[in-house]
């Protein structure tokens, strides 16, 4: 999607998850979690209001925009499975979430922007797509230059990655490598995603 450059908090709070990981927007979560907007009202949400807001928790978490993810939804309906966590496992696919996962960042749009001004490398080669799909045997490093290297040693030594079965990361010397394509039990996102897969279909 457009970078979204909005209050994270009211997006958290809108979706009713923590979606936007920083610190500031969690601590704000955690003071106030009723949705957005004076004078709320807890009210009955309709069937496609329920399924809308799934599908915004999907765009906001792995930064999608509309046409991208009708693209990976076309991509997965030809495929045999379970198609909503075909949905989600190919979203798990991209260069900023495993990054992010890996322990490399703090938040996804961290890693959306060391992506984009080219702060790492799949197998040797610059990348700077965030929407990038790793495939087994992939390797994730940091460009060798001396101010990177400090600054993604530091991150990644105060806060540990999530565990992945299907990405080893090594935080000396910095490098991740794909071993294997995610499994439904590696999709980290809380979202009913059978509802997702219902809207698009439409």
């Amino acid at each position: 999607m457009a970078r979204y450059t909005g209050p994270k908090t009211r997006i958290n709070r809108r979706l009713g998850a923590q979606i936007y990981e920083n610190s500031g927007a969690l601590r704000a979560m955690e003071r106030r979690d009723a949705p957005p907007g004076m004078h709320t009202r807890p009210r009955r949400t309709s069937n496609y209001g329920l399924a809308l807001r799934e599908k915004q928790k999907i765009k906001h978490y792995y930064g999608l925009g509309e046409r991208q993810l009708r693209r990976f939804f076309d991509n997965v309906t030809r495929k045999k499975g379970n198609t909503g966590e075909e949905l989600l496992m190919l979203c798990e696919r991209r260069l900023d979430n495993v990054i992010r996962r890996s322990g490399f960042t703090k938040t996804r749009p961290q890693a959306r922007q060391g992506i984009a001004h080219g702060h790492f490398q799949v197998n040797g080669i610059k990348v700077d797509k965030p929407s990038y799909l790793l495939r087994p045997g992939d390797v994730v490093t940091v460009r060798n230059r001396k101010n990177l290297l400090n600054l993604y040693r530091e991150v990644s030594a105060d806060q540990a990655g999530e565990p992945l079965d299907w990405v080893v990361f090594d935080p000396e010397t910095l490098r991740a490598t794909v071993q294997g394509n995610p499994g439904p039990s590696d999709i980290s996102l809380p979202v009913d995603v059978n509802m997702v897969v219902e809207f698009l279909s439409r």
